[in-house]
Parts: C-alpha cells; sequence; structure tokens
C-alpha cells in the first residue's frame, strides 16, 4: 500500500516513530552489564535483586509479564548461575529465586533495564491514556500477529542475542 491511501499519514509515521524508538530503546539495552545478558534477563536479574526471596508469579507481576514467560527467563539465568532457586522455609514445595553471588556481580556492573524505563512512563500516564494506550495497542497487535503465535508472549528480546537462541 501506498502511503498516500492511509488516511492521516502523518500521524501514522508518528506512531511508527514511536514504536522504533521504544524498541531502539528495548535494543540498545541487549548485552549489556558485562555478561552478555538479553534485556530481558537483565530485567528480570534485576527485579530479584531488588525482591529477593520472590517466587515465579511474583516475579511475573513485577515485570507485568505472564508466569510462563518468566519462567522460561529464569530457567536461563538459572542455568548461568546467576540465580539460584531454593525452597521456601514456610512451604517446601514453594521456590523462592534469590541471586547467587556471581548474579550480584553481574547486577553491580549492569545499567538499568530499559523495561523499567518503559512502565514508569506507562504508569505515569492518566488512567484514561493508560487504558486507551492498553486497548489501542492489543487492537494493533492483533491485526500484525501471525498465525500460530503465542497467547504469552516472550519478554522483550529474550527469543533471541546475537542470533542465537539463549
Amino acid at each position: 500500500m501506498r502511503a498516500k491511501a492511509f488516511a492521516g499519514p502523518s500521524d501514522v509515521r508518528r506512531a511508527l516513530d514511536a514504536f522504533r524508538r521504544v524498541v531502539q530503546a528495548l535494543r540498545a539495552g541487549r548485552g549489556r552489564g558485562g555478561a552478555r545478558l538479553s534485556s530481558a534477563q537483565l530485567f528480570a536479574l534485576r527485579q530479584i535483586g531488588d525482591h529477593p526471596g520472590a517466587s515465579i508469579n511474583e516475579l511475573a507481576a513485577l515485570t507485568f509479564t505472564h508466569q510462563s514467560s518468566v519462567s522460561v527467563v529464569v530457567q536461563r539465568l538459572a542455568r548461568r548461575r546467576l540465580v539460584a532457586k531454593v525452597s521456601a522455609t514456610d512451604d517446601r514445595r514453594r521456590q523462592r529465586l534469590t541471586l547467587t553471588r556471581e548474579g550480584r556481580r553481574v547486577l553491580r556492573r549492569a545499567p538499568a533495564a530499559v523495561q523499567e524505563q518503559l512502565i514508569a512512563a506507562i504508569a505515569s500516564l492518566p488512567a484514561a491514556d493508560r487504558r486507551a494506550l492498553a486497548s489501542t495497542l492489543g487492537k494493533i497487535a492483533q491485526s500484525v500477529m501471525p498465525a500460530g503465535a503465542t497467547r504469552h508472549p516472550p519478554m522483550f528480546f529474550e527469543e533471541r542475542v546475537d542470533g542465537r537462541a539463549r
């Protein structure tokens, strides 16, 4: 389609430019902090550091992400020995997340996660604007989602780092 065919091409461009800036900021956060972490891993690591002993479900709430997506990120952090899963003292069936010595070292050198800024920016909007943003982005996402896409998307830029699955 040609740009002329769209009503309000300047609005379309402004919206796409805004998407591009957000994506650019999220991509810039990848691989920072010396440990070649994805931006999702850095974000999860920072949240675990700020909330030691959080469960996977609590981490999902803190990151505004589905539990299954957070679980994948935590598994990767645990494989890299940055996070440990320990049994809760009140219920041995429940696991709590904690940083390892290496995880604390990586976090000390890591920059702030871009997702924190994104969440703060959205949270600072008036409630009506947040609802409109969520509704509008939901409609856009629905119209561009490929067939067979997962119902619960992964955390931002977790699926690949440096062209490889992590």
